[in-house]
């Protein structure tokens, strides 16, 4: 388990680059933590680390979204309104698993039973306007390389 703590929009963003350079094609990163709290933020910096761009945005009414590369591309799912697995099978979820993607899931606490058992966990949690406390669980490359 890693924990840091960021103080502005700009250093969590920063810390998703750095996480996004360490995933690989297949890896699921799951994201726990209320509205606002920065989930798309670091999505954006994941994006970035992945060397597919800031373009990022919240995919609350398309469910999906989907950022392409030459390599790896970054499959950006919003689960909020997903509340059974037959909502589940509705996204394409499990059709995007692969090993040429990675895939983020905001509001994953709604289908933690489906989802694999390597998954990376990211908890965000709000302190204040710009200070987050994110908590990585699941995979030793995050443990001392982050910080």
């Amino acid at each position: 388990m890693t924990q840091i703590i960021t103080h502005s929009p700009e250093e969590t963003i920063a810390l998703g680059e750095k996480i996004g350079a360490l995933l690989k094609g297949g890896d699921v990163v799951a994201f726990v933590g209320g509205l606002g709290c920065g989930k798309t933020t670091i999505t954006r910096g994941i994006s970035m680390g992945l060397g597919l761009g800031d373009d990022v945005s919240s995919p609350t009414f398309a469910l999906v979204n989907e950022y392409r590369g030459d390599k790896l591309s970054l499959i950006h799912f919003d689960m909020y309104r997903i509340l059974s697995p037959e909502d589940l099978e509705t996204t394409g979820f499990f059709d995007y698993m692969s090993d040429d993607a990675v895939l983020a899931i905001e509001w994953s606490e709604n289908i933690a039973s489906e989802l694999p058992d390597n998954t990376i966990t990211i908890t965000l949690e709000r302190i204040d306007d710009n200070t987050r406390k994110i908590t990585i669980n699941g995979d030793e490359r995050f443990d001392d390389t982050l910080n």
